[in-house]
């Protein structure tokens, strides 16, 4: 058996890429500027003038034109991501020579440099839509949650969607053990502890270990816990950003850090095992999740005890019902080959969440059963 799904549309995935232009011959602003690419993570595009390439100027996703080349830009093409920037505060003809090349914005450094350093990153990483970002965890201990969230990671990397796996379980033992990349080279959880602010998100994928075809972030070997709320925000949206999908493994218990991912989540599963005792526990984990979650879905997991099906366990816990997930034979002797969860294309597992990523739809928001019941089954 395959498994099934209630009738649920998911998110859309997107991802584009891009870097600025800078257009100045003042040195010093020339070096604010490259300091400011550099922390936004990005490389840019340096010239004197107007571009001789046409239709140069107008693919650059972010062109900023210094205030002595303001001149020298005119009868360029209208176009939006134009900012005029300049340290000088007190020059009378600034917003003039803005309204004459069409500049967006008009920016004085230093006062603007956090607000820039944001757009050159966004310039940098793309601006199409952020990550479609799903949290899975168990309704109770063992009932597969960091299998299914590997499984859907390795999924939809199969798929071409750009796809990074976030261990957000710190006692869970390291999902990158499920990969078989416990020894793969790369940044672990340990490493982003201090992090403040804006992560580059394309510096942050390619610190990471690839396996698979995506990327992913698990704990190390030692005997850290938790990672600090800050730094699991700065991560979390550095990875968002990137676009594609992000699949976060998460933990029953919840502290600061975890009600930071799942602020960030566009959909949590809760997977439940088909038994009284788990529909018990999961009402719990389920209560505290949707405090900040708007959108909790059940996965159900066979087998089943005496009258229950997977339609009763989403009505039991009041929450939609994704499908049904039959157990998967084979599945331990699989991992311990070092195969994957979902790498076997034709297995149960694969399927179930191969259909789960065919429901993204084009327009970013789920369709069909709403985010709550009020009392009702799944349909």
């Amino acid at each position: 058996m395959a498994g099934s799904f209630a009738d649920v549309g998911l998110p859309a995935v997107d991802r584009r890429a891009g870097g600025p232009m800078i257009v100045t011959e003042d040195a010093d602003l020339l070096d604010d500027l490259l300091r400011l690419c550099a922390a936004a993570g990005a490389v840019p595009e340096v010239l004197h003038g107007l571009p001789q390439e046409k239709g140069r100027w107008e693919r650059a996703p972010l062109v900023l034109v210094g205030d002595d080349a303001a001149r020298r830009c005119l009868g360029a093409s209208r176009r939006r991501g134009l900012m005029l920037v300049g340290r000088d505060r007190a020059e009378p003809d600034v917003w003039r020579r803005a309204v004459e090349i069409g500049a967006e914005y008009v920016l004085r450094l230093p006062e603007s440099e956090d607000w820039l350093v944001d757009q050159i990153a966004n310039a940098a990483e793309g601006v199409g839509r952020p990550a479609l970002t799903v949290g899975v965890l168990g309704g109770r201990g063992g009932a597969g949650a960091s299998t299914l969230a590997c499984a859907l990671a390795v999924t939809a990397a199969r798929s071409d969607r750009r796809t990074m796996l976030i261990d957000g379980d710190p006692l869970g033992g390291g999902i990158d053990v499920l990969l078989g990349g416990e020894e793969s080279e790369g940044l672990r959880w340990p490493d982003f502890a201090r992090s403040r602010g804006r992560l580059g998100g394309r510096a942050l994928e390619e610190s990471l270990p690839a396996l698979h075809g995506l990327r992913v972030l698990s704990w190390g070997r030692g005997d850290e816990a938790s990672v600090p709320p800050q730094a699991m925000q700065s991560v979390l949206a550095a990875a968002r950003r990137l676009g594609g999908v992000v699949v976060v493994d998460l933990p029953r218990r919840f502290d600061e850090s975890v009600t930071e991912v799942l602020a960030q989540l566009d959909v949590g599963l809760l997977v439940v095992p088909g038994e009284l005792r788990a529909v018990a526990a999961a009402r719990r984990v389920s209560a505290a999740a949707g405090a900040v979650l708007d959108d909790l879905r059940v996965v159900a997991r066979g087998p089943y005890t005496a009258g229950l099906d997977d339609r009763w366990v989403a009505q039991a816990l009041e929450l939609p019902l994704v499908g049904d997930l039959p157990l998967e034979p084979g599945l331990s002797s699989a991992l311990d080959g070092g195969m994957p969860p979902g790498s076997n294309s034709r297995s149960v597992l694969a399927r179930f969440c191969t259909e789960f990523w065919e429901r993204a739809d084009g327009s970013g928001r789920l369709e069909g059963v709403p985010a709550r019941h009020s009392g009702g089954g799944a349909s």
